[in-house]
């Protein structure tokens, strides 16, 4: 819709004391129409370095993108912006954050140019109802997005905003919050978490190739459940035995998945990849959510 038309008809809408009604504003604005539903992914994004390097993860995003339909969008939820409220990136042009330390100069000066999208951001902002979502004009786009995001998209050519998590809200709130983004994936959007289902840096050793016999454990149980679609006890993670309990000491990296899994379909099937645990306590693995 150009501005003229736009302008038309807002000129026609009915005013209530003065305010468009945003539901109403909320259609006429919109960009996104109708599409066949797009999948949904969780990524265990890892090391930043992930970003450069060519190797299994890397390679089974690239493959992963290559077998989605190309979205109009993205909408990520990243492990590494939490807020106090719930807020999504309305920039046209987003940064790149560089927001971690001790990696090569190479990574630090690594840019990803994709747009943002304006017009998704305020979509978000109209459709979730469970929170006041905030429009952002300064954060961007963190390394959980970026760095797994450039493989699936090198071209940098598709828009990209992020959605951060509350941090004062427990697991079954950010469950139930991702169930209100849901329609967004009938308009072209594609919905990806980004985070580790074992992530635990104080425990992690870096010439260990593996896992631990703790965080395979973890990993296992909590794969178990995603394929029995068993989604109460993975919200109630902190019910699931020490092991569990060691690989998620801190939400922030476990939440991305129940994001994923509270858009799930009750016809889709889980389809795990990169499932592999490295340097003793980090999970990289992945799940992809369609028909």
């Amino acid at each position: 819709m150009n501005r003229t038309d736009f302008l038309k008809i807002l000129a026609l809408m009915p005013f209530a004391g003065g305010a468009v009604n945003l539901k109403e504003l909320n259609k006429f604005t919109s960009e996104f129409e109708s599409t066949e539903t797009m999948p949904v992914l969780f990524l265990g994004h890892g090391s930043p370095m992930n970003a450069l390097q060519q190797n299994e993860f890397s390679k089974g995003w690239q493959e992963t993108g290559k077998s989605l339909p190309t979205p109009k969008a993205i909408l990520c939820i990243s492990a590494h912006w939490e807020t106090k409220g719930t807020f999504v990136t309305a920039m046209t042009k987003p940064k790149t954050i560089h927001d971690f330390g001790g990696f090569p100069r190479e990574l630090h000066e690594y840019q990803y140019p994709a747009p943002g999208s304006p017009e998704l951001a305020n979509e978000v902002k109209g459709i979730v109802r469970k929170t006041s979502v905030e429009l952002d004009h300064n954060w961007g786009l963190d390394h959980g997005s970026w760095s797994v995001i450039t493989h699936l998209y090198p071209g940098a050519n598709i828009p990209v905003i992020q959605m951060s998590m509350d941090y004062t809200k427990d697991p079954l709130w950010h469950y139930e919050l991702a169930k209100e983004l849901s329609v967004l994936r009938q308009k072209g959007i594609l919905i990806m978490g980004s985070g580790n289902i074992v992530h635990n840096l104080h425990r992690a050793d870096w010439n260990t190739k593996g896992g631990f016999d703790w965080a395979i454990e973890a990993n296992e149980k909590v794969k178990k459940l995603i394929l029995e679609n068993n989604h109460k006890s993975l919200v109630n993670y902190h019910q699931l035995g020490k092991e569990v309990q060691l690989a998620v000491p801190s939400p922030e990296h476990y939440m991305p998945l129940l994001y994923a899994l509270g858009l799930k379909k009750n016809e889709e099937t889980p389809v795990l990849f990169n499932d592999k645990t490295e340097l003793g306590s980090i999970s990289m693995t992945s799940v992809k959510l369609s028909k």
